[in-house]
């Protein structure tokens, strides 16, 4: 069972208790003839997923329906044919937006459920990718609304995407998170509710879901990853809705990327082929790049030499093709730098330590902003401790614990984790020092 968020955002519109939420579904039931005997706990069941039996549904619908004075139905509470997934991507785009904001409310208010629940895994994984890929298509958008959606409205989300970007590179997604998912309920949700044409609506959903994505970003990024998957699955649909089959292919990169830290390789190998067969010409040479990268990662892992090393050819083919200034924001991250840091991570899965630090090396000597630098050093001292080399892997080690000061992100932490464990072993000077610094960076709670 899955969480029901849409009862749960009503219920908190209606304003009404658990408690009290079952003793006037209980009275409603007297008025029918029944008799029900309800508690909060049995409100507590149902916004775990639990669906009540006989006409206890219509009865919730028509306790809320009254509070709010307008007509809910069983979609509105979770409790209908398409079930409560967030993603509803079989759902109409309305009911969509619906089911997506639910969920936003749900994560401003910090409900526990949401941050512990796993990835999903198997079909319910697949099915968002292959409902990208394949008809139908939304052939209008438009939508009627109270207030209508204009130019400058979908400036102001682009310019928000680009804001919490740089504020996940320089704080984490741990910090940032909350101040994005304010963001997406207080401005995102009105504009996707309110009233605009096909053409205004296929930007306001490109515009929106490049916020969503970096929400999914910030969900990773705070070991949050049925949280993150969800939004990534959100952002896939707003993608579909937009019409940019190369926004589409961005947000399975984010998918191909959780797949890999997730240990679910061949799913990060199915996830990229998709993206690159169904973006065809709209892919742009970083994001190929990329996706080409992460493949090789997989192969690596997966022990397949010869397709790890085809697909980091293919990567450094594409990467030598960027040309700054005509790739779309989102594809930003694909600094220099960042395909040889996917190859030498590919290289160390094959057993080549001498070709991944020769990557590793040029990685760090590209230009990065701090995030991914702090990721470049990592790997690099890490190299540099298993050829023996502690001495310099502390110097480097060093610099990486400096310049993750101020980052509240679970996947840095993992990596200075990491190197500081292969440093207190390696018995050297220069190598304590470091421990003790990184100690120190890993004191201060999240």
């Amino acid at each position: 069972m899955e969480p029901n968020v849409l009862l749960e955002s009503l219920i908190d519109e209606a304003g009404v208790s658990r408690a009290g939420l079952a003793g006037h579904v209980n009275q409603a039931g007297r008025a029918r003839g029944l008799c029900l005997r309800y508690e909060h706990t049995a409100v507590s069941r149902w916004l775990k997923g639990q669906r009540p039996r006989g006409q206890v549904p219509d009865l919730i619908c028509e306790v809320l329906g009254g509070r709010l004075r307008r007509a809910v139905t069983l979609d509105d509470i979770g409790m209908g044919t398409s079930g409560t997934r967030t993603t509803a991507h079989g759902a109409t785009l309305p009911g969509f937006v619906e089911h997506a904001t639910a969920l936003w409310r749900s994560d401003e208010q910090r409900r526990p459920h949401l941050t512990a629940s796993a990835a999903v895994t198997g079909t319910p994984a697949v099915m968002p990718v292959w409902e990208w890929e394949n008809p139908p298509e939304d052939a209008d958008v438009s939508r009627p609304g109270p207030s209508r959606v204009g130019p400058a409205d979908i400036v102001m989300l682009r310019s928000a995407r680009a804001h919490y970007e740089q504020m996940y590179r320089k704080a984490g997604g741990i910090a940032t998170r909350s101040r994005i998912v304010g963001f997406l309920n207080a401005e995102t949700a009105p504009l996707l509710r309110g009233g605009y044409g096909d053409a205004t609506g296929r930007r306001l959903h490109r515009a929106a879901g490049g916020l969503v994505a970096v929400a999914g970003i910030c969900a990773y990024d705070s070991d949050a990853h049925g949280l993150a998957q969800r939004y990534f699955h959100q952002a896939l649909r707003l993608a579909k809705a937009s019409g940019d089959r190369g926004f589409g292919a961005y947000v399975i990169a984010l998918l191909v990327n959780q797949s890999l830290f997730l240990a679910d390789y061949r799913s990060s190998v199915a996830f990229a082929e998709a993206a690159l067969r169904a973006a065809g010409p709209h892919i742009t040479p970083a994001l190929a790049a990329d996706l080409y990268a992460m493949q090789a990662k997989a192969y690596a892992r997966l022990g397949d030499h010869g397709g790890a090393m085809e697909r980091i050819r293919r990567a450094e083919a594409e990467a030598g093709r960027i040309r700054p200034g005509r790739e779309p924001d989102e594809t930003g991250y694909v600094q220099p730098g960042l395909v040889d840091v996917q190859v030498a991570e590919a290289l160390l899965g094959l057993g080549d330590l001498a070709g991944a630090r020769e990557h590793a090396a040029a990685a760090v000597r590209s230009p990065a902003h701090d995030r991914g630098r702090v990721h470049r050093l990592a790997l690099l001292s890490r190299l540099e401790l298993m050829q023996g080399e502690a001495d310099k892997a502390a110097r480097t080690a060093s610099e990486m614990a400096e310049l993750a000061r101020g980052m509240e992100s679970r996947r840095l932490r993992d990596r200075l984790r990491s190197v500081r464990d292969l440093l207190a072993v390696s018995g050297c000077a220069e190598a304590e020092a470091a421990v003790s610094l990184i100690d120190g960076a890993l004191r201060v709670p999240l």
